[in-house]
């Protein structure tokens, strides 16, 4: 087996050479951003979100930490965050799998079939354990609203904030932000 960062490198450059856009955070290969759309027959096709990935030094042998950079509807994502409760990414990550399937297997089947009875986002579980057609109108209004493509090269803190905020607002709002943030 190789090592841990011949491996990370190889996974980044098959995630590369497929279809989706990286964006390299700093000098390393361990933080970047990678650019992924909702999946056909969701209520999220159409959607466009950019993913922030980081490497744990450990990787492969230890899972990616996945987050939505922009703001999506959805019971198993933290609204405030971006993080990802997703099963097979936290707890039954396996060294045999790679990027590329975080990103055409695990994300779509995490949008396709959310598991609303262990939320992040308590809100959209309930909505959609008790209305699912108003809990799709409202992921489509996300969407529209967060996930154009012209979305994922705005800055994270003006996909966060549901109305544009001075540079004084803002300053005086982080500290709320960051108390509300979870635990990852």
């Amino acid at each position: 087996m190789s090592s841990p960062s011949k491996r990370r490198e190889m996974d980044l450059m098959k995630l590369m050479m497929s279809d989706y856009k990286v964006e390299m955070i700093n000098d390393g290969m361990q933080e970047f951003y990678v650019e992924f759309n909702g999946p056909k027959d969701s209520p999220y096709h159409g959607g466009v979100w950019k993913i922030r990935v980081e490497l744990p030094d450990a990787y492969p042998y230890k899972s990616p930490s996945i987050g939505f950079i922009n703001k999506i509807y959805h019971p198993n994502v933290d609204e405030m965050s971006g993080s990802v409760c997703l099963d097979v990414i936290n707890q039954t990550w396996s060294p045999m799998f790679d990027l590329v399937n975080v990103f055409e297997v695990f994300l779509p089947q995490l949008l396709l079939y959310p598991n609303p009875s262990d939320p992040l986002n308590g809100e959209a579980a309930a909505l959609m354990m008790r209305d699912r057609a108003a809990y799709d109108q409202k992921v489509k209004e996300y969407c529209e609203k967060y996930a154009k493509p012209e979305d994922i090269g705005a800055k994270a803190e003006d996909m966060s904030s549901d109305e544009e905020l001075s540079e004084d607002e803002f300053a005086a709002s982080d500290d709320d932000e960051i108390a509300g943030k979870a635990d990852p």
